[in-house]
């Protein structure tokens, strides 16, 4: 037992000291550089797509065998349509604006000093994620782009797709003769691994983890490295007293029913009483076509009949599923009330044609996005133009909402002088 733990503690050693001389390669990269490899990456992404499926397959029957749910099996499966996404993901982040070496703020001093504010990289990022193979090609992409080295430690559902996304990334770093540690995937399936690697903050200088809250919470208690995180996707839909009832029904069977099983799904649907009746049976009818449980307070179920009665624990919760809880809602200020009980700061949208309601709904509402008319399935790095995201923070210290490459630079200071001496 104890040789075991030593063997992979001592490979663990290993990789960060491969880690430490890849950041200081890739942080010095020209951004023609940097962007032709990312290229290169998305068109061997392409070649591979039929060896990343049959992996993908091999996570699959696991995922079966082990009776994973409905949510977690979607956010693990992979096909041509989704690698087809992942590839264009990753040429568009090759296509973005370099974020590194940018001045950001210059300034002369009444002594003569020139004092520049330059974007630098964060240095080595180790992403603590579940499930979702996409996150590999993302996440090593905006890393990559911004000047960072990953470390990745998915989860075991998803060994065999991620060493293949890995893989790719591998292969054209060696192409170009750079450390395949610029893009490192933990290979061991030791749980022990990520408290190990926690606790290394003289190696490692920001952990975002992504995935279920229990892994969140665990990561933010271990950690001795600072954290961006989100807890839970909580996200509301309030429907307006002069909504556009036709927008709104397509906004929130939109925002539930896209892609239940992701964090910025709704969970919870608010509506105004004053169209609740004309509002309700179309887009509950809609829903129960297509298979999703409605759970709804006593006005939601004086209309809606056929619903379940919601409990107190249904507001704040979240399915990830084919689950909605509803509300029926006296007025704006109410449904924001709501909002602030139960949100998780993530993403909340009102549906309405009164512009004061919507500014009221914008400045009260403190979630990291808020959308106007818009579905919350928005709430995305690539949907902001970002290429992709490293992953979303409810954190208010140093990013917030979907985080991009701008979110994976820090800065430091350039002093200039002419001999000033401080008196």
């Amino acid at each position: 037992m104890g040789s075991k733990a030593k063997k992979w503690e001592s490979e663990l050693l290993r990789m960060l000291g491969e880690i430490r001389e890849a950041s200081r390669e890739v942080s010095r990269l020209s951004s023609s550089v940097k962007k032709k490899i990312l290229l290169d990456v998305a068109l061997a992404l392409k070649k591979e797509t039929r060896r990343i499926l049959r992996e993908n397959r091999k996570d699959l029957v696991n995922a079966r065998e082990k009776n994973l749910s409905r949510a977690m099996i979607d956010r693990l499966t992979l096909n041509p349509k989704r690698i087809d996404a992942m590839v264009q993901c990753v040429r568009t982040v090759a296509g973005l604006s370099d974020p590194i070496g940018k001045v950001t703020s210059r300034w002369t001093r009444p002594n003569g000093l020139r004092i520049s504010r330059v974007s630098v990289p964060i240095g080595v990022i180790f992403i603590v994620y579940e499930s979702r193979p996409n996150v590999t090609a993302e996440c090593a992409s905006l890393c990559f782009k911004s000047g960072n080295v990953v470390i990745l430690r998915g989860g075991r559902e998803a060994y065999y797709s991620n060493q293949a996304l890995v893989a790719v990334f591998e292969k054209v770093l060696t192409r170009y003769r750079l450390p395949k540690a610029s893009v490192s995937f933990v290979r061991t399936l030791e749980h022990k691994a990520v408290d190990f690697l926690l606790k290394r903050e003289k190696d490692i200088h920001l952990v975002i983890p992504r995935g279920g809250e229990s892994l969140i919470r665990k990561v933010v208690k271990m950690s001795r490295i600072p954290v961006i995180k989100h807890y839970q996707g909580i996200c509301h839909v309030y429907v307006d007293r002069k909504a556009d009832l036709k927008k709104a029904v397509a906004i929130a069977y939109n925002a539930k029913m896209q892609r239940p099983g992701v964090c910025n799904a709704m969970e919870t649907l608010l509506v105004h009483r004053d169209i609740a009746k004309d509002f309700l049976p179309v887009l509950g009818e809609k829903l129960r076509e297509d298979g999703c449980e409605i759970r709804g307070d006593y006005w939601t179920r004086r209309i809606l009949p056929w619903v379940r009665s919601a409990q107190a624990g249904d507001y704040g919760h979240e399915f990830l599923d084919k689950v909605l809880a509803i509300r029926v809602v006296p007025d704006l200020l109410s449904a924001i009330r709501h909002i602030q009980t139960f949100g998780s700061a993530h993403t909340d949208a009102i549906v309405t044609q009164d512009r004061r309601a919507a500014q009221i709904f914008t400045e009260q509402v403190d979630s990291s996005s808020v959308m106007v008319n818009a579905s919350t399935r928005f709430s995305d790095g690539f949907e902001y133009g970002f290429g992709a995201e490293i992953g979303i923070s409810t954190d208010k210290i140093h990013a917030r909402g979907p985080m991009g490459l701008e979110g994976l630079t820090s800065y430091k200071y350039i002093v200039e002088g002419n001999g000033q001496i401080r008196t």
